[in-house]
């Protein structure tokens, strides 16, 4: 989806933002919904280029403690506006600002639901949405005490993940260093003393030493290369939605960690529905929200799938059965079970528990498989480039002692 720089009027003052959306017609018809008389002619698509893949500014650990806060605050009675001041004081420029505006919006009359809305690069659709029912329920700083819980354990499966990625890319970083490193400028230093020698190079050689030739002549090219190919790798996973779809799919696919995405996906979506079900989200609503915070172009299109079967009357345990590579018969039974007793809610939090549990069983798995593999490859790489130098070594030897 494009984004939108916008403007409209709210009782008479003129309010500015940014949002993400399909259209431009979609941009007005949020606008109207959050009470603001949209300016058609000030509502522009940010240019397509952009480097919006980048981190925006505020991280996920800012944003909890901050939720985690101003519920404390809001349930020791402060003033919505004043928690805001004395939270906005205490972050760095980028969330200062953004709180600040928040803060200004609350007060010239604006809800909190909607002041936030106003930056969906920050506060997400499933953090807008609890917090208006929150509002309008009368219970924001039990709403806020749940979503800062939710956001805590989103994040600690962001940060083992991010964690057990760290030892294979130094590893495949050293590697790759390491190997050309040995291409660019040791296997020269033996090629020319062969052909000082006069000596015929075996196969294996000769073949080594071509690659050296090649990597030493083009190396320039082949990192501009690599770098355009990254940069349109993200781009398009960024802006087409069918380059994100064949991307997620093929990530899904790949060896042990197509099952860690899952597994995350899975404890993700359970986690996100039970909180938004608990903050008195309605289900269709909630499955929208969750389907664009699972972080899956595949598991996205599932889940908005299932929404389209409980839309028709089904209950939320039928259309996910239909989707067996994604849901495990496992995850449906006790979800339908959750439906039949009343308790979807605890259901869909236990099941969300049993996940994470084996994320962290996932990524055991991984790091013990990555392990001996990637020593397998820098060993064997750089020990058949060493036996690749001295075979015509050993063959002049063999020669001269004759």
């Amino acid at each position: 989806m494009a984004v939108y720089a916008w403007e409209g009027r709210l009782r008479g003052k003129i309010q500015k933002g940014q949002m993400e959306a399909p259209s431009k017609s979609a941009v007005i018809a949020r606008l109207r919904q959050m009470q603001i008389q949209p300016i058609p002619d000030r509502i522009k698509e940010k240019g397509k280029f952009s480097l919006s893949f980048l981190p925006k500014g505020v991280s996920s650990k800012e944003l909890v403690v901050f939720t985690r806060q101003l519920s404390t605050m809001i349930d020791a009675g402060l003033p919505l506006v004043q928690s805001l001041d004395v939270l906005a004081a205490q972050q760095k420029a980028k969330f200062r600002s953004v709180l600040t505006q928040v803060k200004e919006s609350v007060e010239s009359g604006s809800t909190f639901a909607d002041a936030v809305a106003k930056h969906p690069g920050v506060f997400d659709h499933l953090f807008v949405n609890l917090v208006r029912a929150g509002e309008a329920g009368g219970v924001l700083d039990t709403v806020l005490q749940r979503l800062a819980t939710y956001l805590e354990k989103i994040e600690n499966i962001k940060r083992r993940i991010k964690g057990a990625m760290v030892y294979p890319a130094v590893v495949i970083t050293v590697a790759i260093i390491v190997v050309s490193i040995i291409l660019i400028f040791v296997v020269p230093t033996f090629a020319s003393l062969f052909k000082d020698l006069g000596t015929t190079l075996p196969g294996i050689t000769q073949f080594v030493v071509d690659v050296s030739t090649f990597l030493k002549s083009n190396i320039i090219y082949i990192l501009i290369a690599l770098g355009l190919f990254s940069f349109a790798v993200a781009f398009a996973y960024r802006r087409s939605e069918r380059g994100r779809k064949i991307i997620d799919a093929f990530i899904l696919k790949l060896w042990l960690v197509g099952d860690l995405v899952l597994k995350t996906v899975l404890s993700r979506f359970c986690r996100t529905l039970a909180t938004l079900t608990t903050g008195g989200i309605p289900i269709l609503d909630g499955l929208e929200i969750t389907a664009k915070a699972s972080g899956n172009k595949v598991t996205e299109e599932a889940i908005l799938e299932v929404r389209k079967g409980v839309s028709e009357g089904k209950t939320l345990a039928e259309p996910l059965s239909a989707k067996p590579k994604i849901f495990p018969p496992m995850v449906v039974q006790m979800i339908a079970v959750g439906e039949q007793t009343g308790a979807l809610d605890d259901m869909l939090n236990k099941i969300a528990d049993f996940y994470d549990e084996e994320v962290d069983a996932s990524v055991a798995s991984l790091m013990s498989a990555l392990e001996p593999i990637m020593i397998a490859f820098l060993g064997g790489t750089v020990g058949f480039i060493v036996i690749a130098m001295y075979m015509p070594m050993f063959k002049l030897i063999g020669t001269l002692s004759k």
